[in-house]
């Protein structure tokens, strides 16, 4: 019997707060289709005064009131079942993390759920595992945040390895990166994929979906090594406000989309890799498979007015 649900997933990220709203068909408990029905991005970057200042502020916190409370309503609008709402990086890492979800909570009525790395991680690996790919090859998966990095190195169908490291667009644009975080990261890849040739790389993050959509290649099309560093040379050379007059990038993209590419550049070098594959997948995706799957996985949507 099929069966015809609508989840939501909020993703509160260093760089950006995201509310995604899918219809999920299922049959005798396995997903057959998942349609998007809506994608709202609110450029709101906890990780700047996180990351700098260990605290988010009065502003912000006003802000994410508001974003979640409008979310909430286009929640109800839409008549979503269930929901789950995850903060990462930029509000686990803060003093008054669980002080500024305890209000947003309050104020919202969403309940929020502060996730580690490898929980992060955990959520998209398994929208990976969900979709087509060919099992028989080695891949290391990386999802560039603001404020994270998620590394998965994926075998025969299984992940052997995986690390988060706080290594993010928003830290380098602060210069929050430390020299041994960096030397770690690399050590990392190198040691984890010196046994496998072929590696293909995986890109999540809105920063490499930007970069496949520049490429003119479809979704789950390679992009060589030799495009993503012309493309890194293009945009490194630009200024800030040419990125975004010549090229047209929106101006919360326009700064972090270069240690974005940066990353990936590097991470295909330290693992010998010649190509990124970009399924535009993220930890939204991961929570809307994941309410389908697991019964006590997320929060019914209560009434607007409670």
């Amino acid at each position: 019997m099929i069966k015809i649900h609508k989840y939501a997933a909020v993703d509160i990220g260093s760089n950006a707060v995201r509310l995604l709203i899918s219809s999920v068909v299922s049959q005798n408990n396995n997903i057959v289709e998942v349609k998007k029905i809506s994608l709202v991005r609110v450029p709101i970057r906890l990780g700047v005064e996180s990351f700098l200042k260990n605290k988010i502020k009065k502003d912000n916190i006003s802000r994410l009131i508001d974003a979640l409370s409008a979310f909430k309503l286009l929640m109800g609008i839409h008549k979503v079942s269930k929901y789950k709402v995850c903060a990462t990086s930029a509000m686990r890492e803060v003093s008054n993390g669980q002080e500024v979800k305890e209000k947003i909570s309050k104020k919202s009525k969403l309940h929020i759920d502060i996730i580690s790395g490898k929980e992060e991680a955990s959520l998209i690996a398994d929208t990976f595992f969900a979709s087509h790919f060919n099992f028989d090859k080695t891949y290391l998966f990386i999802d560039v945040g603001g404020g994270s990095t998620e590394l998965s190195v994926i075998f025969n169908g299984n992940i052997i390895a995986s690390k988060s490291f706080k290594i993010g667009t928003v830290r380098f644009l602060n210069d929050l990166v430390a020299d041994d975080t960096w030397k770690d990261y690399k050590n990392w890849i190198k040691i984890n994929t010196k046994e496998f040739s072929d590696i293909i790389i995986i890109g999540s993050g809105g920063n490499i979906n930007k970069i496949l959509k520049e490429s003119k290649m479809a979704v789950n099309q390679s992009i060589p090594y030799s495009y993503i560093e012309s493309f890194y040379n293009k945009i490194s050379n630009l200024s800030y406000e040419e990125r975004i007059t010549e090229l047209g990038f929106n101006p919360d993209r326009s700064d972090v989309i270069v240690p974005a590419t940066r990353i990936f550049l590097k991470s295909m070098q330290y693992a010998k890799s010649k190509e990124v594959i970009v399924p535009r997948i993220g930890l939204a995706d991961g929570i809307i498979r994941k309410l389908n799957n697991v019964a006590s996985f997320g929060h019914k949507l209560k009434n607007l007015d409670t």
